[in-house]
């Protein structure tokens, strides 16, 4: 699913306007619970995972563009 940002970002030189997060997988999930125990850390570390994304892009994303990927990963589930 491809994810344009309300609130572009430049990271590591290259401005980043859109993402493509994939469907999760089961070993995503459990590879980020054996990572880390709390559940903020858990987020992004799957939303990075998914996007193919280092964890400090998805950190530097505007709230509302990190909104959008709540939104996209929860349309997977249903």
């Amino acid at each position: 699913m491809k994810i344009k940002l309300k609130f572009p970002i430049e990271f590591e030189g290259k401005k980043v306007e859109e993402l493509e997060m994939r469907r999760p997988k089961v070993k995503d999930i459990r590879d980020v619970s054996q990572k880390t125990k709390d559940d903020t850390e858990k987020e992004l570390l799957l939303f990075a995972k998914l996007t193919g994304q280092p964890v400090e892009l998805i950190e530097e994303l505007d709230l509302a563009d990190y909104k959008q990927l709540q939104e996209a990963y929860m349309s997977f589930l249903s």
